[in-house]
């Protein structure tokens, strides 16, 4: 394929003509962390930053100045940690070990314009610039391109746990603009993850709002306009016209158009078919005398994850992680009782019996006491939570677009493919 004009083919790639590739041992000196277990942590001491804190963390950096007080502490001397385990400010952090491929390129770079002291820990590879070549909102970036990644891959080895050396980090190569161009492709990314940050403070927001409207509307301590009557304690069997128990049996055979739904095939409040991966015919349903689940029937979980609950939109059949409750329109709404299961989920595993793992039984759930106000009333709570709901999602679609947007504009611009100089 030809190459476009000023561009050249390189070991990563096409680049422009005037970028380099760099290994990463050109650009740092690398050293190990200093050894504590989470044990010997607590909210006292000196900064600590675990590994296990790097492969939970969504994000790229961590300011210590600002998340001091969610920063682990190790009290210990000072005297006693190595000065190259001692983070400074642009220091790049990665994991040396990882359960799966993925993580094995999981790192953060350190703010820490104020020299506040930050210790490396366990199964830490520190990175610390050999010169001032290289922008330190740059190396937020830089590792995160496809072509880094598979790098980090192939020097992973390991069976159950990969894990990656100092001696092949260093050879890990990235491509290499001249800074004042990093520094501009790391401003236009900035701005990008500032939007996906206030996005995500604002979903956030919006969640602990319907929280806190779950907690007064679905106990009766905040009423809607218009109600007033008392609220009735009753059994979960009263309300329901019928338990649907799955049998504990897979098929042996998955064909046809009734979709087979499992914990991990659960989609919040609805479970779609276009979610499920497997399909059962009617065949197979009578030979196994399963039941199907009506559209409309609120599954709940009674085995993994208990309290889970979806109201499902077209028939299906569920292996023995759910319990369909088909409703009494006249006494109840399925979407009230998805609430109300939803947020008493607690109240739930407190009933469970089983040691290994957790489970209830029909006679459980029928047992099940509910507090609930008139069905008018039900679906005028369902209502307003409905809405939350909805707002929450279409806040949550805009997040993921602009996640995308973000993956596309560092394939384009640490390629070199888009040029901001």
């Amino acid at each position: 394929m030809e190459l476009r004009k000023g561009y050249k083919q390189t070991e990563v790639g096409v680049i422009p003509e005037d970028w380099e590739v760099k290994q990463l041992g050109e650009l740092f000196n690398f050293s190990g962390g200093f050894t504590a277990s989470r044990e010997q942590l607590s909210t006292e001491g000196f900064c600590y930053l675990h590994y296990g804190d790097i492969h939970l963390s969504s994000k790229s950096f961590i300011d210590v100045e600002k998340e001091y007080q969610e920063i682990p502490k190790l009290c210990i001397s000072q005297k006693l940690v190595p000065s190259k385990s001692l983070l400074n400010e642009g220091d790049v952090v990665f994991v040396d070990a990882s359960e799966d491929d993925e993580g094995a390129s999981k790192h953060i770079v350190v703010r820490n314009q104020h020299g506040i002291t930050y210790i490396s820990g366990l199964h830490t590879i520190v990175s610390k610039n050999k010169d001032d070549s290289m922008d330190n909102r740059y190396k937020q970036y830089c590792f995160q391109t496809s072509d880094v990644k598979k790098q980090f891959k192939f020097y992973a080895v390991g069976t159950k746990v990969s894990g990656i050396s100092k001696t092949n980090i260093a050879k890990i190569q990235i491509p290499f603009p001249a800074k004042p161009e990093q520094t501009a492709i790391a401003t236009a990314l900035s701005d990008t993850d500032a939007l996906i940050g206030s996005l995500e403070k604002l979903i956030a927001k919006k969640q602990a709002i319907k929280q806190g409207a779950m907690q007064e509307l679905l106990t009766g301590k905040r009423r809607l306009p218009g109600f007033s009557g008392k609220w009735e304690d009753k059994l979960l069997k009263e309300i329901v016209n019928e338990f649907i128990v799955p049998m504990r049996d897979k098929p042996k055979v998955f064909k046809g158009n009734i979709p087979w739904c499992r914990i991990e095939d659960f989609d919040g409040k609805y479970l779609f078919d276009s979610k499920s991966k497997q399909y059962v015919d009617r065949e197979v349903i009578q030979q196994m005398n399963l039941k199907v689940h009506p559209k409309e029937t609120l599954i709940v979980s009674c085995s993994a994850d208990l309290g889970r609950c979806a109201i499902i939109k077209k028939p299906l059949v569920t292996n023995q992680t759910f319990i369909g409750l088909v409703i009494n329109d006249k006494k109840a709404s399925n979407e009230f009782l998805f609430y109300y299961m939803s947020y008493n989920a607690e109240a739930l595993n407190m009933l469970s019996s089983g040691t290994t793992i957790s489970y209830l039984s029909r006679e459980q759930f029928e047992a099940f006491e509910v507090f609930i106000p008139s069905s008018e009333e039900q679906t005028a709570i369902a209502a307003v939570l409905s809405d939350m709901d909805v707002d929450i999602e279409v806040l949550e679609q805009k997040l993921a677009k602009y996640r995308c947007i973000k993956q596309g504009m560092m394939q384009e611009l640490l390629t070199g493919k888009t040029r901001l100089l």
